[in-house]
């Protein structure tokens, strides 16, 4: 069953091989039919998978709908992978998984993703920082709602290269490689993206510094 739930320079490099190796020796070993070894893929990649839903989808029970098919999926389809970089790959199959939910939201009737904010630690944003005063943190959840009110309302390929670019920090290469599209699409979309996203963010006066020049990630 699937489970779901400096110091020197050459040292760094060393331990980024490392996980590396074990990454490729996991999906060697998965591939063969191991599950455990799938098991601790998913471990590694559950938490990421989700954030990915959740941006794109809106609501709790959506992301983990979404990311339980994806790692279903890429179970099933774990033969067909031939190298490279398994991130990509898993991350391609969830954004797929998350098309395909959204396709169903539009072939029937669904509430607002609004009616979804009472759960409120659904979102990574929402978690309280024991450090931070409570004006601080009603000021970062009320930035959070804004960011969610402001994804949801963009074009779900404009939605999901900003998410991949300034929420999960991939590269654009990488993003291309997800998107299936070429650097030129991501760059623009991402440019979209971002003004439509600082346009809902200075409606609410809730354009932090960094986010007030173009080309900045949100």
């Amino acid at each position: 069953m699937l489970c779901y739930n400096r110091q020197s320079q050459a040292a760094y490099g060393g331990a980024t091989e490392t996980m590396a190796d074990e990454e490729r020796r996991l999906v060697d070993r998965a591939q063969r039919g191991d599950v455990e070894s799938f098991n601790a893929l998913v471990r590694a990649y559950e938490g990421r998978v989700y954030n990915l839903c959740y941006r794109m989808l809106g609501d709790a029970d959506s992301a983990a709908d979404a990311a339980q098919d994806a790692f279903l999926a890429a179970f099933r389809n774990l033969r067909s992978f031939r190298g490279g970089s398994f991130r990509s790959w898993m991350l391609r199959i969830a954004t797929n998984a998350c098309y395909d939910q959204l396709r169903a939201r539009k072939r029937r009737p669904t509430v607002s993703l609004d009616e979804g904010d009472d759960d409120e630690e659904a979102s990574p944003l929402q978690i309280a920082d024991l450090a931070e005063s409570p004006s601080d943190f009603a000021l970062r959840r009320e930035l959070a709602a804004a960011i969610e009110r402001g994804l949801s309302e963009l074009p779900d390929e404009q939605r999901i290269i900003l998410v991949l670019s300034d929420i999960e920090g991939l590269a654009y290469d990488e993003i291309a490689q997800i998107t299936n599209t070429n650097l030129g699409t991501v760059k623009s979309r991402l440019s979209r993206g971002r003004a439509r996203l600082r346009d809902v963010l200075k409606a609410g006066e809730l354009l932090p510094a960094r986010y007030r020049h173009e080309g900045e990630s949100v």
